[in-house]
């Protein structure tokens, strides 16, 4: 039932750009395990073992904490439709500021250069396990469309109000951990 493989196959890819869906996890020592999950719509596969998201607005910024604490990251892909499958990618993952070098090199090559209003980072995972699972347990859904509800938020919140977001609730996790979000 489970597969392991060091790096991405062609089939692996093409059920990655098929979903919808994915979750992050990441953990730091002493903080709590998160799980993320988040849309496909930023997700790119940058080589057989190089993943990248651009990380919109949210509740809170976990993720990059657990980063810049620990750097251990896992994303799965779940499908909920088609042929059962799990597919995790195991890693080291890390945060990329937006406003740098490396941040608008890679909006340009991999997003057209259009950022959305809400894009506070970037995260990168560069992974060297790829496991597969079954996937029986998982209930059948129908995707029907992508959610408005985010964009419309940061619409109302605008670049400033975003900025002081950032700054009020996303600079540390949870568990007090600081995300980097807002350092130079």
């Amino acid at each position: 039932m489970a597969k392991e493989y060091s790096s991405l196959t062609p089939h692996l890819r093409e059920f990655i750009a098929r979903q919808h869906m994915f979750f992050t996890a990441s953990a730091a020592a002493g903080s709590r395990v998160n799980v993320s999950p988040r849309s496909t719509d930023m997700f790119r596969v940058l080589g057989d073992n190089a993943a990248l998201y651009l990380d919109r607005t949210g509740s809170g910024n976990e993720t990059a904490a657990h980063m810049k604490a620990d750097g251990r990251l896992t994303i799965m892909f779940c499908a909920v439709d088609g042929p059962p499958l799990i597919l995790r990618l195991y890693g080291r993952g890390r945060v990329i500021r937006r406003g740098g070098e490396e941040y608008a090199r890679l909006l340009a090559e991999w997003y057209a250069d259009c950022e959305p209003l809400g894009a506070r980072q970037m995260i990168r995972l560069d992974f060297d396990l790829v496991k597969t699972s079954c996937g029986y347990g998982v209930p059948l859904f129908d995707y029907r469309e992508e959610r408005d509800t985010l964009d419309k938020w940061e619409r109302s919140k605008g670049v400033d109000g975003l900025a002081a977001y950032w700054r009020e609730v996303n600079g540390v996790s949870m568990d007090g951990l600081p995300t980097g979000l807002g350092e130079e």
